[in-house]
């Protein structure tokens, strides 16, 4: 974090993490590109859970206005059974958004559990630790997810998010590891260990808040890659989540033959714009975060 917003936060007494978060917004909003990534991720998240109590679910058929062309009744035109997209694409972030989350919390609270104990402790623990991840690190993802999803049906929401976190933990692993066994030798750790606060009070309440900032750039960038793999997976048809989902719209687009109709470009592009634009958001935020947390970032260092 900036030495402006350490001094802001250190000023006033008693500031909790609510606090700090107000100050980490302010911020980004105060920067063009942390200010469309925070407005974006609010935008997709207002959408997916409060949206759908202004804009019910299109779920009746009508055979006579199949594909049409975006209007004032259609914004978004209409799907293969003459559905409102609009409507479908309200109601399809909410899943995304869940396993995305859920994949970034599982892996971010593992990665910078173990990552810290096995930089600070050493020994058997790093090693163990270090062969399961490089075991994991070895195997590509997504063909293992390919088989995977041939024996394990993956029609929950929260399993896939489980799943794609336990995969995904290796490498943030090595990176939070790495970075503690820099902080380490530090001297505020060293007088720790004098005063012997124990293994737990200095690795969680020492170590990692100086890593708060790299910790919350690897959530955001662990959410990404959760809504890369959930998508291809949804697309394949390996994941058989039911309900509105906008990799579900796409995989439906495909096997229905959207593509041949002209008049069904709203349909097909209205999943993969709004898959596009949070992924967006969440980069931007994230590349704001990173210059927030990190003052040689900052133009004019």
């Amino acid at each position: 974090m900036t030495a402006a917003t350490m001094s802001l936060i250190q000023a006033i007494p008693g500031m909790g993490a609510l606090r700090a978060i107000a100050v980490t917004i302010g911020a980004l909003l105060r920067q063009p590109s942390g200010a469309l990534g925070f407005l974006g991720v609010t935008f997709f998240l207002a959408m997916a859970f409060i949206g759908p109590a202004f804009f019910p679910i299109d779920i009746k058929p009508k055979l006579d206005k199949i594909y049409l062309l975006p209007s004032a009744e259609y914004p978004l035109g209409t799907d293969y059974q003459g559905r409102d997209v609009l409507s479908q694409i309200v109601h399809g972030g909410r899943d995304i958004i869940i396993v995305a989350t859920t994949t970034a919390l599982i892996t971010t609270f593992v990665a910078v559990t173990l990552g810290a104990l096995a930089g600070f402790l050493g020994g058997w623990f790093d090693s163990i630790v270090l062969g399961i991840a490089d075991i994991i690190l070895t195997i590509p993802q997504f063909p293992l997810l390919l088989v995977l999803a041939s024996f394990v049906r993956l029609n929950n929401i929260v399993l896939l998010g489980v799943l794609l976190a336990a995969l995904g933990w290796p490498a943030l692993m090595r990176a939070i590891r790495s970075q503690v066994l820099s902080l380490r030798q530090r001297d505020y750790v060293e007088a720790a260990r004098c005063l012997d606060l124990g293994t737990a009070h200095i690795v969680f309440q020492e170590i990692l808040p100086s890593m708060s900032g790299y910790v919350a750039i690897s959530f955001t960038l662990g959410m990404i890659n959760a809504i890369f793999l959930q998508v291809g997976l949804i697309f394949l048809g390996l994941v058989p989540l039911t309900g509105n989902n906008w990799g579900v719209m796409l995989q439906l687009a495909w096997v229905r033959g959207a593509i041949f109709y002209k008049n069904a470009l709203a349909y097909i592009l209205a999943p993969v714009i709004a898959i596009s634009l949070l992924q967006l958001s969440l980069i931007l935020l994230a590349r704001s975060l990173e210059e927030i947390f990190n003052p040689r970032l900052r133009k004019g260092n």
